[in-house]
């Protein structure tokens, strides 16, 4: 089975590297991430633009110029695009239009807006010129949603239900609420029904090697509200696989989606819905030759 993951990073953060080092064991490096695609089908990976600068305040950095790409790589890959990133303190007439150029760039499949880490909601007039970019240019936007991976984060900014009001004002641009708004689940699954503009990734929803997996996986009633809010939306078509890597290997991960979802819903959940909802990977898989 082809399998896009549509939630990586490849970005030189510290909490990232920690992580990949001492929870998930993995290597986080370009040549560690293709060999895990290698290993489990993984035809494509979308990466979250992302920067942390030195001498900065940490992540979340403020200093970062928007677009923040993937700076781990050195290279373009045909197997690796992303997203590129916008840091809202960061977004005058100079960002702007280094933003509308990065989309103009093969690579760049979408864009990626931090709600939680930077303390300003979906809504905000500050990210209207980015909504009308995504507009223009066909992107969806995507959003982290849901807890955030720093103790500096302000969960208010990344509730799932900021994320309706976007989504009905700007009814011609796609939107992705990452991590399907864990743990408000239920709340995230009435805006991805409610508009037909809304999906939501998978990705995040475990921090961990293997081991852990499996641990969470067998702890009684700790995904209960994944499977509610699954059975409440009851449409498997408006779900994108993703893993979060490194935050997590991708072969217990895609087992673990696997079980959330009846075999029917597989071929749409890993791979068909992302090539409809980025529409320039269906290119570039294409290219591919898959």
């Amino acid at each position: 089975m082809k399998i896009i993951d549509a939630h990586i990073h490849l970005s030189h953060i510290h909490s990232f590297y920690d992580t990949a080092k001492n929870l998930s064991h993995v290597d986080y490096s370009v040549r560690g991430l293709k060999k895990e695609m290698d290993d489990n089908e993984v035809v494509l990976s979308i990466g979250m633009g992302l920067r942390e600068m030195e001498g900065g305040d940490g992540f979340p950095c403020s200093k970062p110029s928007t677009p923040m790409g993937l700076d781990i790589m050195k290279k373009s890959d045909p197997r690796i695009v992303y997203c590129a990133g916008v840091n809202p303190y960061r977004l005058g007439r100079t960002d702007l239009s280094n933003l509308e150029k990065s989309l103009l760039n093969p690579d760049v499949v979408g864009i990626k807006i931090y709600l939680g880490y930077y303390p300003f909601y979906a809504y905000d007039s500050v990210y209207e010129p980015v909504y009308e970019l995504a507009k223009a240019y066909r992107m969806p936007v995507v959003f982290h949603s849901g807890d955030t991976y720093s103790e500096r984060g302000l969960l208010k900014y990344a509730h799932p239900l900021t994320l309706d009001e976007v989504a009905v004002r700007h009814r011609d641009v796609n939107f992705i609420m990452a991590h399907f708004g864990d743990p408000w689940m239920l709340d995230a699954a009435e805006v991805v029904y409610k508009n037909r503009n809304m999906f939501a990734d998978l990705s995040g929803l475990i921090v961990g090697d293997a081991g852990n997996v499996k641990r969470i996986m067998n702890t009684p009633h700790f995904f209960d509200h994944f499977k509610h809010a699954l059975a409440f939306c009851d449409h498997y078509e408006k779900f994108i696989f993703g893993t979060d890597w490194p935050l997590v290997p991708m072969e217990p991960y895609i087992h673990f989606v696997k079980t959330y979802m009846p075999p029917s819903s597989w071929d749409t959940v890993f791979y068909k819905t992302a090539t409809e909802v980025f529409p320039k990977i269906k290119s570039r898989i294409a290219e591919l030759r898959y």
